[in-house]
């Protein structure tokens, strides 16, 4: 069945969520390395397991490393750190995430032009 341009699965719905999920936790980690692992959850609105999931795949793969340290409230807590192949992993995901971001953007920005002809709007 052929499907009009504007009935297509947008570009960005097909772009891997891993991508997005790891470029958004690399962000949030540089931004604020002590961030605890439920401050993360609600950010993201994702589970606490699948945070602590994440990290961990982060840490085998060598791009965040975590260090204790003692928090305002005299609790052991960790430190997420991205490491150096961290920093060169994030660069290149925000390139790939700022390519699907930009189609993203075009196909909206389609979709609205279409929209408007259909109303009259120009």
């Amino acid at each position: 069945m052929w499907l009009e341009p504007s009935f297509r699965i947008p570009f960005f719905l097909v772009f891997s969520m891993d991508d997005a999920l790891r470029h958004k936790l690399l962000r949030i980690l540089e931004e604020n390395p002590e961030v605890n692992q439920r401050e993360i959850s609600e950010i993201l609105g994702i589970s606490l397991g699948k945070v602590n999931y994440c990290l961990k795949a982060l840490m085998d793969k060598g791009w965040i490393k975590a260090k204790n340290f003692k928090n305002s409230k005299n609790k052991l807590a960790y430190a997420y750190f991205l490491t150096p192949m961290g920093i060169e992993e994030k660069a290149r995901i925000t390139v790939r995430y700022l390519k699907v971001k930009m189609q993203e953007y075009e196909e909206i920005r389609k979709e609205i032009e279409e929209l408007k002809k259909e109303v009259g709007e120009e």
